[in-house]
């Protein structure tokens, strides 16, 4: 004669089935059985639970999610998406991280957000790699006046155009240039209504996308004439590791007190700070130190990158790597 357990079993095993195996909702194995529906829950819970249930996810990104783990752990962020880049090819790094950004988006992003719109190429990429979603009263704004005479193809106007116009939302144009000769010049250029207009819309943000940038002379800045060569080495020399927005950062991740910034018309990285949602897109291996220092200072909330900058990131950051499984360095 069967025993108590063994009916309790057979009884789970029969709700688990209708469940995972026919597709049955709750209430229909609940009315089928003639058991109530909070019932059935628990009894799926308890199957799970007692190892009669084993749900297994067939996951082809398990090891690029070890290291977002592993990146989110180690820096306090918030979340961390990693791309495998098929050979680690320079050249399709900020393609894929483009379109890991956008999809990633549509999720992200509600009705009503401010968005707050960063220069670069990193920005332009996953500008470039949008596709049209719904979402109603959304505003992109930019965060930083016009890089140089060059690259306006991914000048912050020029990217928070292409936001809009994909997502056929309402843009917004800061027509300043991004560096002026003196801070009382940058004070005036503030002063007029329709740029001071646009900055005090970029400040109420909900969400930013931005790129973070090295300091180099390879670095965008000064590839587009918005930096020369003499002034990035003398902030290197200052200790500069990263350049976001208006602000630079040593390796620590603390602004540094410099006179470039105080001629500078855009959000400061305290300001940036005051936005809820910060996704950083940015990758390659030689813009580690200044993603490692942007992480240090607790700048940013999200990061998408490379699965081989992720390693050199988790290196730097002295990761305990065992703790999440992953290989060794």
């Amino acid at each position: 004669m069967p025993d108590s357990n063994q009916e309790r079993t057979r009884i789970l095993v029969k709700a688990s089935m209708l469940y995972y195996e026919e597709g049955l909702s709750q209430q229909e194995i609940s009315e089928r059985l003639s058991i109530s529906r909070p019932q059935i829950s628990r009894m799926l819970s308890a199957a799970k639970a007692e190892g009669i249930v084993r749900i297994t996810i067939k996951n082809p990104f398990a090891e690029e999610q070890q290291y977002e783990l592993a990146i989110t752990e180690t820096f306090g962020i918030r979340n961390a998406t990693v791309i495998q880049v098929p050979n680690a090819d320079p050249m399709l790094t900020q393609l894929h991280l483009g379109r890991a950004a956008a999809a990633m988006l549509e999720s992200v992003l509600k009705d009503n957000d401010i968005i707050a719109i960063m220069a670069g190429r990193s920005v332009c990429a996953v500008g470039q790699e949008l596709h049209f979603f719904t979402k109603k009263n959304m505003r992109f704004v930019p965060i930083i006046g016009g890089w140089g005479a060059e690259g306006a193809k991914w000048h912050a106007n020029s990217n928070a155009r292409v936001f809009g116009e994909v997502l056929k939302s309402k843009y917004f144009q800061l027509n300043a240039p991004a560096i002026v000769t003196s801070e009382q010049m940058r004070k005036m250029i503030l002063a007029e209504e329709k740029i001071c207009e646009v900055i005090q819309l970029a400040r109420k943000a909900t969400v930013a996308i931005v790129g973070i940038g090295q300091v180099s002379e390879e670095a965008t800045i000064v590839k587009s004439g918005y930096f020369d060569v003499q002034s990035i080495l003398r902030m290197k020399a200052m200790g500069a590791a990263a350049n976001v927005c208006t602000s630079f950062i040593n390796a620590d991740g603390k602004i540094l007190d410099c006179e470039e910034e105080t001629r500078m018309v855009g959000l400061s990285l305290k300001e940036l700070r005051d936005i809820p949602n910060v996704i950083a897109v940015a990758g390659g291996t030689d813009k580690a130190a200044a993603i490692e220092a942007t992480l240090r200072g607790g700048w940013i909330d999200t990061l998408v990158t490379d699965m081989e900058t992720a390693k050199c990131l988790l290196k730097l950051g002295k990761a305990k790597r065992k703790t999440y499984g992953l290989p060794p360095a």
